[in-house]
């Protein structure tokens, strides 16, 4: 007897239609491929006409240029750094490289720029206020922060105190203190300084500057013509036209200003008080006055 045989499977037709069926599959993946892209690339293709058009465009274009905030430098001079003139689409400026162009220019300190839609561009700038001239290597302004930031030239102020005797070790270009290592004092630092327990020459110049900065007497910065440093004994001020000589050394400074003040009030009142041309505050104990003419012997006046 025969055995009756199974039917075979058509192997090649389930082949193919597995074939036919990755074939369209992957045909339909690149047609979805190639649309995204043809659709980004005219979605870009919008955004730069969209662009072009908003940035060429006569209702943006740049009518009002408001500046602020110029005293040394004017309103001509700030513009010219900008790069930004009448006309120019405000959409087009480029904040963030316009600010940066005012921060280079060594008496900004600070700047904002912003636009005013339509047609504005609103500019305030923020100047260095130079405190004293201090000679280092050459010499340089200082502002109020204990900043140097510029070398200072003969179109530059030239009726600030002149310090002398720091080192470039005191004090870096970034307005740092070399001893100290950092711009913003500590609490323990803060009060020490309000004790007037200073040893350090680069904040001892700073706390005069800053007291002869809020000062109206006669220790203010117009009547202190050089700040002369010494490392052991301290501070000494050359003041007036005359340029009389006041020592001050280290510490309590608060303290000799008033006597120092004290004094002068005292010698207007006492015409027979002798002018001086010297002034030692050191020791708030023995206050040496030294006259312009000398007196007899034995007579020499001490506070």
């Amino acid at each position: 007897m025969f055995k009756q045989s199974k039917p075979r499977k058509n192997i090649r037709k389930g082949a193919k239609k597995k074939r036919r069926f990755a074939f369209l599959r992957r045909l339909v993946i690149g047609f979805y491929a190639i649309a995204g892209v043809a659709g980004l690339l005219a979605t870009s293709c919008m955004f730069v006409l969209v662009h072009d058009v908003i940035t060429q465009c006569d209702y943006f274009k740049a009518r009002k240029l408001k500046i602020e905030g110029g005293q040394r430098l004017n309103n001509k001079q700030i513009t010219a750094v900008t790069h930004i003139k009448k006309g120019d689409n405000i959409l087009a400026v480029n904040l963030a490289m316009t600010r940066k162009r005012l921060l280079a220019h060594p008496w900004i300190a600070e700047a904002e720029v912003r636009r005013e839609i339509p047609n504005g561009i609103h500019i305030r700038v923020y100047e260095h206020r130079p405190l004293a001239i201090v000679e280092l290597d050459r010499k340089y302004l200082l502002n109020a922060k204990g900043h140097i930031f510029k070398e200072w030239t003969a179109e530059d102020p030239a009726n600030l105190p002149l310090v002398r005797g720091l080192k470039l070790s005191d004090i870096d270009r970034s307005g740092q203190s070399a001893a100290t290592g950092n711009q913003h004092p500590t609490v323990t630092q803060r009060h020490f300084r309000s004790k007037g327990l200073i040893n350090r020459p680069f904040e001892a110049v700073m706390q005069v500057l800053l007291m002869g900065k809020q000062a109206r007497g006669m220790l203010s910065n117009q009547q202190i013509k050089q700040i002369l440093v010494d490392r052991k004994i301290g501070i000494t001020l050359r003041v007036f036209k005359q340029m009389k000589t006041v020592v001050l050394g280290y510490h309590n400074y608060p303290l000799k200003f008033r006597m120092f003040t004290n004094i002068l009030a005292y010698g207007k009142k006492r015409r027979s008080f002798p002018d001086f041309n010297r002034i030692d505050l050191n020791n708030v104990n023995r206050i040496v006055v030294n006259p312009v003419k000398p007196l007899p012997d034995g007579d020499h006046k001490e506070v």
